[in-house]
């Protein structure tokens, strides 16, 4: 099979769909991989890295399957074909326009987001969220500077003066490497969740470092009143985020305190979010720093394609090998990653978020 690995063209996104060590293994199965021009350069990797792999550059639009990071944008989308299966990122639920243009070029986009594993867990999306909730912080702690808007608060403090209370929503894995790192720096970690069984985790891995709370309106409003940073990480797969945090409790946190919606490719988790770009990151509302970038694991782009190839690999090789359907028939989890095919929403989630009939999967493949 031909597999293509374009170079990414949304804003400050730096990754790329396949390493040279990826090519290699597809190239020892017998495929040919077409690598555009300079994909690599956000990670260091020149083209004759690709070459020497056993890659081609060339168009990797002419593929059969078309390997990326970030949900295609409206240029790329015209240029998918009937039949042709794509593998990426797409984020679907809050992007009706995506999601109907996908569904008008008839190709067959497989979502890494909602591919699942073995006793639940989304294995494609693991990665990145583990990237991203570290970021969190990181990110979290710049915006909290005066300069760039916050109210001029360390994490940690230093002896006589407290640390900054973080307010985690979600405590799964975006989640708990947010409180990973927020431990670190020395702030207050609270962590909310409607999972007692995820609740243990944090409990049983942290101590008393992290406060776990069960998630409640009272609980959300209370822990991000009295919040210096709030990092949004819930998830319900192939769904839109749910809206947590109001317009109004957002008016009413502290003033220069800190939000980092890691739920914005979701569609976030406060009212008030709405997507951002590294060229421009945050906004304020109603004195409250909003940090809502899309792609937040492009700031940190080697580090991040080859924690995403690591996952990604096995089910790339999956595809070439046996082709979408075969492989998707073979393997539910695969299947459960299937989003749009050959002009129908294949994922209930989904068609319920865009307002679209849904064919499962299962009746595509006979």
């Amino acid at each position: 099979m031909r597999v293509g690995v374009p170079r990414e063209i949304k804003t400050h996104e730096y990754r790329v769909g396949l390493t040279p060590t990826s090519v290699r293994e597809l190239a020892a199965h017998g495929h040919e991989v077409i690598v555009e021009a300079g994909a690599g350069a956000g990670i260091g990797v020149e083209d004759a890295a690709y070459e020497k792999a056993g890659g081609r550059i060339g168009d990797p639009w002419q593929a059969e399957l078309v390997v990326k990071v970030k949900e295609p944008q409206a240029a790329e989308r015209k240029r998918l074909k009937r039949g042709q299966v794509l593998f990426a990122y797409l984020h679907l639920a809050p992007d009706v326009e995506q999601t109907r243009d996908l569904v008008e070029t008839g190709a067959v986009c497989i979502a890494y987001e909602t591919v699942t594993r073995p006793g639940g867990g989304l294995p494609l999306l693991a990665p990145m969220s583990e990237v991203a909730g570290r970021m969190a912080i990181q990110v979290g702690a710049s915006c909290l500077e005066k300069a760039r808007g916050g109210m001029g608060i360390l994490l940690g403090g230093v002896p006589g003066v407290p640390p900054a209370k973080i307010t985690i929503l979600g405590a799964g894995v975006a989640g708990s490497n947010a409180a990973r790192l927020a431990v670190g720096a020395g702030a207050r970690v609270y962590a909310l969740d409607r999972s007692l069984e995820v609740l243990r985790k944090m409990e049983s891995e942290f101590g008393a470092r992290v406060v776990t709370v069960y998630s409640s309106r009272d609980a959300i409003e209370h822990h991000v009143l009295s919040a210096d940073l709030v990092i949004g990480a819930v998830l319900v797969p192939g769904a839109a985020a749910p809206k947590l945090v109001s317009h109004a409790v957002v008016k009413a946190m502290k003033p220069g305190s800190v939000v980092v919606d890691i739920a914005i490719d979701q569609g976030g988790c406060f009212e008030t979010s709405r997507p951002t770009t590294h060229a421009d990151p945050t906004f304020v509302v109603d004195g409250v720093v909003h940090y809502c970038v899309t792609n937040m694991p492009g700031a940190v782009p080697r580090t991040s394609t080859y924690a995403l190839n690591n996952a990604t690999l096995p089910f790339a090789l999956a595809l070439a090998d046996k082709g979408w359907q075969r492989a998707a028939a073979d393997d539910e989890h695969l299947r459960n990653g299937l989003n749009v095919a050959l002009g129908k929403v294949t994922h209930g989630e989904v068609a319920a978020a865009v307002g679209a009939a849904c064919v499962p999967a299962a009746e595509l493949l006979g």
